[in-house]
């Protein structure tokens, strides 16, 4: 296999678990696969900042900003001040936001179970996906540079 059929094929099976995911969302009637990884993040008990949810996930941060907002106005979220820190947020579950995500959240922690339960080596595959991410990450710093 050549890298142009390595990166071709590594392309459809990202999509094609995103898509998982999407899908997954769609049974909720959650609209955008985006809200899902939110919930995501922030349902893991700890609190989060905008911008860390938002590097973490790659979310693009107009897209986080309007989600938690919304998130925010339906009181899901409460978001707090960052000490030292004028613009930055840090964005936590309300109770009836870790209820709200809870009931989206519970049947995908058990399916991810029974995947993780499959997996010959966890912890060897996501340390090649880690190297493999900091390794593309070169190829969007590079396109900040001159074309070639």
């Amino acid at each position: 296999m050549d890298h142009r059929a390595f990166f071709y094929e590594l392309g459809k099976l990202v999509y094609k678990m995103d898509g998982v995911y999407e899908e997954y969302g769609r049974s909720f009637k959650i609209g955008s696969p985006n809200l899902l990884w939110i919930l995501y993040a922030l349902n893991d008990g700890g609190r989060h900042s905008q911008r860390q949810i938002c590097d973490d996930w790659a979310i693009p941060r107009s897209t986080a900003n309007t989600i938690i907002k919304d998130l925010e106005g339906k009181g899901f979220v409460a978001l707090s001040q960052i000490k030292g820190e004028r613009r930055e947020l840090l964005v936590s579950l309300t109770a009836s936001g870790k209820e709200y995500a809870d009931g989206i959240l519970s049947d995908l922690y058990k399916r991810e179970r029974e995947v993780y339960d499959q997996l010959d080596d966890p912890q060897s595959t996501l340390g090649m996906l880690r190297e493999l991410c900091e390794k593309m990450g070169k190829i969007a710093d590079g396109s900040k540079g001159e074309r070639k």
